[in-house]
C-alpha cells in the first residue's frame, strides 16, 4: 500500500532539492534515512523529514505494515510559486533587478516491496 507525504512551499530551490531526491529514489526507507543523516547538502533535512512523515503515515493507515519493507517508490520536486518571496537588488543608473528565491513542492511516495 502506497503512502504519500508532501512538503509544499519548502524554502529551498528545486535544483538543490532534486539532487537529494535523486539520491534516495528507489532505495529502502531505512537506508535512505541513514544516508540522509550524513549528507551535508541543504535539502537533506527536508527530504529526511518527509520520509519520516511518510513512514508515520503508513503506520496510521495500516498498523500491521512492515516498516522494513518500505522503499521510496517515487519522489518528485516541483517549482513552487515565487509570489511572496520577491526581492529586488539595486543596479546601476537607478534600475533594479529581481532576485529569485527558490520555493519547492517536494513529494515522497513510499510503497512495500513484495
Amino acid at each position: 500500500m502506497a503512502t504519500k507525504a508532501m512538503a509544499r512551499f519548502a524554502r529551498i530551490s528545486p535544483r538543490k532539492a532534486r539532487m537529494i531526491v535523486n539520491l534516495v529514489r528507489g532505495k529502502n526507507a531505512a537506508q535512505a534515512l541513514q544516508e540522509l543523516a550524513f549528507t551535508t547538502k541543504a535539502g537533506a533535512p527536508w527530504v529526511k523529514k518527509l520520509i519520516e512523515s511518510a513512514i508515520a503515515n503508513a503506520r496510521v493507515q495500516n498498523p500491521t505494515v512492515d516498516v522494513d519493507a518500505l522503499y521510496v517508490a517515487a519522489a518528485t520536486v516541483d517549482k513552487g510559486p515565487n509570489s511572496h518571496m520577491r526581492r529586488w537588488r539595486p543596479r546601476a543608473m537607478g534600475r533594479a533587478t529581481r532576485i529569485q528565491k527558490g520555493v519547492s513542492h517536494i513529494t515522497v511516495i513510499l510503497d512495500t516491496r513484495e
